[in-house]
C-alpha cells in the first residue's frame, strides 16, 4: 500500500494575487490609475500578467517599498508617489490597493490618505482597499475594490430607474455583450467594473496615458438610488459584496443570478431582465437562442457522454458545470484556487442528475489538480492557460476559457455570457472533440 505523505505547499497555484484583481477592477474606472503601496516587483508582476493576457499597455503606480519603509513605514512614499501620479496622468481617482509588506506592519493608509494634502490645489478623488497577496485570491481582490469603490464614492437620495450591474471578473467582450443586451431591453445600466474598451480598445495614432472608456465616477455616485442591483455569481456570499453594502446602506434591492453560461443560465437572466424592463426579450436574441438550441441537436452525438476537468475562478467554473451538464457533458472535477466553502454547492445545483460523479475541490493547485485528474479519465480540460501542463501530462486537450490565457491570442475577445457565449463555446468544445477523433484516426478521414 502506498502512502502519500501530505503537501504543506503550494505547487503552481490556481489562483493568483489579490492586488492584481484590484488594478484589473480600477482599470474598468474612467479616469482612474491603479496605484499599489508596496514594492515595486508587485506592480511589475501584475503588470506582466495583465499584459500578456489583453495585450494592451497597462500602467500601474507603486510607492516603491524598501528596506526603510518596510521599517519605519511608508508614508512618505505614499504621498510622494500620489502627487507624482496627480502630476503626470492628471487622473480623476487613484485607487490606492495595499499588497503583503504595508499589510504586515500595519500600516494605517486610511489616516495616510485622511491627511493627505494634494501638491498645487491638484484635485482628485481617491479610493482605498486592503488587498494582502496572503488573504484570499484575484478574484477576492477584484470583489473587495468593487465593494471599496461603491463604499467610498456611492449617495443616497430619491430612488431612480438606473439599475447597477455587478457581473464579476468577466472579459472585455462578456462586458461589451452585456451592455448591449441591457440597451436592448432599454434598461439604463452601470455596469461596475467595465474595462470593455480600457483593456480592449482600438489602435490609436498617440499613446494615452489613462484609456478612455470604463464606469464614469459620478455614475458609481448614483448607485445608491438606483432601482436594484443584480449581482452574477453563484458562489458570492450573502454579506460584503457591493451589491449587499448598497441594500444596507441605502436601501437598494440587490438581486443574485449565476452567470448567464449556457441556455438554462441565460433564460433565467433574460426572464429578469424582462421582468425589469417590462419587455419580452429582443427578438434577436430569442433568435440567437434557437440557433443555439438547434446547434446542441446536430452535434450532440460528439458531445454527449464525454468527461470534462474544468477550473479556475469559482463563479465561471460554476457556469461553464453548468454549460457542460446541459450539452451531455459529465464535468468530472471542478476545481479552484478560491476557498469560498461555497463552490461545492453551487456546482452540484447546476452541474446534472449524477452528482455523485462530479468532484469538486476549493483551495486546489495544479499539481493536486493533476493527480487527482488522472484517475477521472477526462476527455479535455476547460479553463485558463495556467492548466496546459496538466492537459499535456494527461495528453488531452485544453479549451482555453477564463484568465489569465497567456499562450494564445485573443484571451480578452472570448465570449462567455449569455445565447451567443453559450454558441462560441459549444462549437469550440465540439470541434476540439472532432479534431482529437480525426487526428487519432488511422485512416485521417475529411467527412465527420
Amino acid at each position: 500500500m502506498r502512502v502519500i505523505e501530505p503537501v504543506a505547499a503550494t505547487r503552481n497555484a490556481c489562483k493568483l494575487c489579490a492586488p492584481l484583481g484590484a488594478c484589473l477592477a480600477l482599470r474598468g474606472v474612467a479616469g482612474a490609475v491603479p496605484f499599489l503601496h508596496g514594492s515595486q516587483g508587485c506592480a511589475t508582476y501584475i503588470r506582466r500578467y495583465l499584459i500578456s493576457h489583453f495585450r494592451e499597455p497597462v500602467d500601474i503606480a507603486v510607492s516603491g517599498f524598501s528596506e526603510a519603509t518596510t521599517v519605519f513605514g511608508g508614508g512618505d512614499n505614499l504621498r510622494q508617489g500620489l502627487n507624482n501620479v496627480a502630476r503626470q496622468y492628471h487622473p480623476e481617482l487613484i485607487g490606492i490597493a495595499t499588497t503583503c509588506l504595508p499589510e504586515t506592519i500595519g500600516e494605517d493608509v486610511g489616516l495616510l490618505l485622511h491627511d493627505f494634502r494634494p501638491e498645487g490645489g491638484t484635485q482628485f478623488r481617491t479610493v482605498h482597499v486592503s488587498t494582502p497577496s496572503y488573504r484570499g485570491t484575484h478574484v477576492d481582490g477584484f470583489h473587495g475594490t468593487i465593494r471599496a469603490l461603491v463604499e467610498q464614492l456611492a449617495e443616497g437620495g430619491p430612488p431612480g430607474d438606473g439599475i447597477n450591474v455587478f457581473p464579476g471578473m468577466v472579459s472585455p467582450a462578456d462586458l461589451r455583450y452585456l451592455k448591449e443586451v441591457f440597451a436592448d431591453f432599454g434598461l439604463d445600466a452601470t455596469v461596475l467594473a467595465d474595462y470593455s474598451e480600457t483593456l480592449d480598445g482600438p489602435q490609436l495614432d498617440e499613446y494615452q496615458n489613462i484609456p478612455a472608456g470604463g464606469t464614469p465616477v459620478e455614475r458609481i455616485r448614483a448607485m445608491g438610488r438606483a432601482r436594484t442591483s443584480l449581482e452574477l455569481g453563484r458562489t458570492l456570499g450573502p454579506a460584503g459584496t457591493a451589491a449587499a453594502f448598497l441594500e444596507d446602506r441605502f436601501g437598494v434591492p440587490r438581486r443574485v443570478l449565476g452567470w448567464p453560461v449556457g441556455v438554462l443560465e441565460s433564460d433565467r437572466f433574460f426572464a429578469v431582465l424582462s421582468e425589469l424592463s417590462g419587455r419580452p426579450i429582443p427578438e434577436k436574441h430569442a433568435r440567437e437562442r434557437g440557433r443555439l438550441v438547434d446547434s446542441y441537436v446536430d452535434a450532440h452525438k460528439y458531445v454527449f457522454g464525454r468527461r470534462a476537468v474544468v477550473f479556475g475562478e469559482e463563479d465561471l467554473v460554476v457556469g461553464l458545470a453548468a454549460f457542460l451538464a446541459e450539452i451531455g457533458v459529465l464535468p468530472v472535477l471542478c476545481a479552484s484556487g478560491g476557498e469560498s466553502g461555497r463552490l461545492e454547492r453551487a456546482v452540484l445545483a447546476v452541474g446534472g442528475d449524477d452528482p455523485d460523479a462530479i468532484t469538486v475541490r476549493e483551495g486546489m493547485d495544479f499539481a493536486a489538480m493533476g493527480e487527482a485528474a488522472r484517475g477521472l479519465a477526462p476527455d479535455f480540460l476547460i479553463g485558463g492557460s495556467k492548466g496546459y501542463g496538466v492537459a499535456r501530462e494527461l495528453a488531452v486537450p485544453l479549451i482555453r476559457a477564463g484568465f489569465p490565457i497567456h499562450d494564445r491570442i485573443g484571451g480578452q475577445r472570448i465570449l462567455h455570457l449569455g445565447y451567443r457565449g453559450a454558441q462560441q463555446l459549444f462549437d469550440a468544445v465540439t470541434n476540439t472533440l472532432l479534431a482529437r477523433a480525426q487526428e487519432a484516426s488511422a485512416v485521417g478521414y475529411s467527412y465527420l
